[in-house]
């Protein structure tokens, strides 16, 4: 049935599915675990020296039973983090190449073994992000030259592959580029600080659906909490506009004043009264 009301937008980090990419060992997976609830599907080795819940992926069809057990629901997380990104896809192209007996997916021609292979990526990415808890993506940073009308720009982007990487983009509702923002010591020496961007830049892939998030945030997880969840606030506390006043009937005309009687020309004007003599004192 055609809905009757609009859907509010979700308050919630863990309802939100967030894309966080940066250099390598840069602190994006010990981030991503302050989640609430966090469960990490490691595609990858990096969680050796980190205390998190963990299921070991090592192909597609591991991913596909840790997603159906994960949409039964009968656990306690709340945000599903697949780190990395990228190798999940590497996982789906030999799920895919091993499925049609092929050894690389142009051997279907035509550009059909890409759309079969991107087609299951998403298929899966998509179910788990409509599921009622936060997907968090994880990925490299990369620079690639890009050519543009104005000439070749050099820009960082995720290290997914291309068509992979479109899909994720138009998927998530937030992307975070991990960047290192220039700072001063309690010295006054130049050093760098952590932080994620999170507005677009000709230089990066970041982006912001909600609007909530400000332009760059330490790379803090309570940090972003607090952002997310303050902006929300601000939104929800904010007066209604006062209603116009009701229009107001115009006020009558005055009545003319009645003219001011002039003196004849003919009709002498008073003598004027005489003064008292003063008398004099001593």
């Amino acid at each position: 049935m055609l809905p009757t009301q609009k859907t509010p937008p979700k308050p919630n980090l863990h309802d939100l599915t967030v894309l966080v990419y940066a250099a390598s060992k840069f602190g994006k997976t010990t981030w991503c675990s302050h989640a609430e609830g966090a469960l990490f599907l490691a595609t990858e080795a990096g969680l050796n020296n980190l205390e998190a819940y963990q299921v070991p992926i090592g192909t597609w069809e591991e991913l596909l039973a840790t997603a159906k057990e994960i949409a039964e629901g009968k656990h306690p997380f709340k945000t599903i983090i697949i780190d990395t990104v990228d190798n999940a896809y590497r996982m789906c192209a030999e799920h895919m190449c091993q499925k049609f007996k092929i050894e690389h997916e142009s051997d279907l021609g035509y550009g059909k073994g890409y759309a079969l292979i991107n087609n299951e990526f998403y298929r899966v990415l998509n179910k788990l992000a409509l599921l009622p808890y936060g997907l968090f993506l994880v990925s490299h940073s990369q620079e690639r030259e890009i050519e543009t009308r104005t000439g070749k720009l050099t820009r960082i982007i995720p290290t997914l592959p291309e068509k992979a990487r479109k899909l994720v983009l138009g998927m998530v509702d937030i992307i975070l580029f991990g960047d290192l923002e220039p700072d001063t010591d309690a010295d006054g020496k130049p050093t760098h600080r952590r932080v994620l961007r999170t507005k677009p830049n000709t230089h990066y892939e970041a982006g912001d659906r909600t609007g909530r998030l400000p332009e760059m945030i330490d790379l803090d997880f309570q940090a972003f909490v607090d952002a997310f969840a303050a902006s929300h606030e601000a939104a929800t506390a904010a007066p209604e506009p006062a209603a116009p006043a009701a229009p107001t009937a115009p006020a009558a005309p005055a009545a003319p004043a009645a003219p001011t009687p002039t003196s004849s020309p003919s009709t002498k004007p008073a003598p004027a009264k005489p003064r008292a003599a003063s008398v004099p004192t001593r």
